[in-house]
């Protein structure tokens, strides 16, 4: 079935423009082979999984998505829930004609890999969630609370001027969303019945000293979600696979194409 949508070159050479409702969503296909969807965290962009590309573009055609209001996708609304972008990457994969796909999500996009798996479940066959929780604990509420562009560390500062492709506005508007999670409750709130509604295999990979997560909540994901796997990473804190990233692609193509 031809899709609805037809998507649009963007002034960005390797991607494109797609709309979907009331909003453009920006990505890139790379590779050949079944599609991996790749999901950047909060304030990120589709260009944080670019020190990956060469190891799984080679057994995959990589789908990589600017999530509402990040990198160059809009978000008129100026607005973000996790089960929203969910929504956006359902109708984003039917103008695609993607039934079904694998999947791997950083943090936010690992927490909307959990709304899609258990939103349709059919649509994932596989997924690798990387810093991923199933709610906001205070330790990340109190972050998410404080959390202002002058009071980010160095590293996160310049993801934010890099990624932000609208510039300091861009920024803000992001930053504001952030402050506002910690008194969204409703948004992550997955309980371990939830969880056991899971039909996609599962890989979880989390730091051991993750600041917002503690690793109570990705052992218990574990224990929730049928054929699931958990690998946290010693001394790691939150995203920890760019210090670790031969290991990661390592064992993470080998969950994925295991579960092909």
């Amino acid at each position: 079935m031809k899709s609805k949508y037809a998507p649009k070159p963007s002034s960005n050479q390797s991607g494109k423009m797609i709309p979907i409702n009331n909003l453009e969503l920006y990505y890139e296909e790379i590779g050949a082979g079944k599609p991996l969807l790749l999901l950047h965290g909060f304030g990120g962009c589709s260009q944080n999984w670019h020190p990956f590309i060469n190891e799984f573009s080679a057994h995959f055609k990589l789908i990589l998505v600017d999530l509402r209001g990040h990198g160059y996708s809009s978000n008129p609304e100026n607005t973000f829930t996790h089960r929203d972008a969910a929504n956006d990457l359902f109708l984003f994969l039917d103008a695609l004609n993607i039934p079904s796909c694998s999947a791997m999500g950083m943090s936010t996009g690992g927490m909307i890999l959990l709304h899609m798996a258990t939103m349709q479940p059919k649509r994932l066959k596989s997924m690798v969630l990387i810093s991923a929780t199933t709610h906001f604990p205070e330790q990340a509420r109190a972050i998410m609370r404080r959390t202002s562009y002058a009071t980010m560390p160095l590293q996160v500062k310049e993801m934010y001027r890099k990624c932000a492709k609208h510039g300091e506005e861009q920024i803000h508007q992001l930053i504001s969303q952030f402050n506002s999670f910690h008194t969204n409750s409703d948004d992550m709130n997955f309980t371990k019945q939830v969880l056991s509604t899971i039909s996609a295999s599962t890989f979880l990979i989390h730091g051991e000293n993750d600041a917002f997560f503690p690793t109570e909540i990705p052992e218990m994901m574990n224990k929730s979600i049928p054929n699931s796997e958990l690998w946290v990473i010693p001394n790691g804190e939150h995203v920890p696979i760019y210090e670790h990233a031969p290991e990661f692609s390592s064992k993470a193509l080998h969950f994925l194409q295991a579960k092909e």
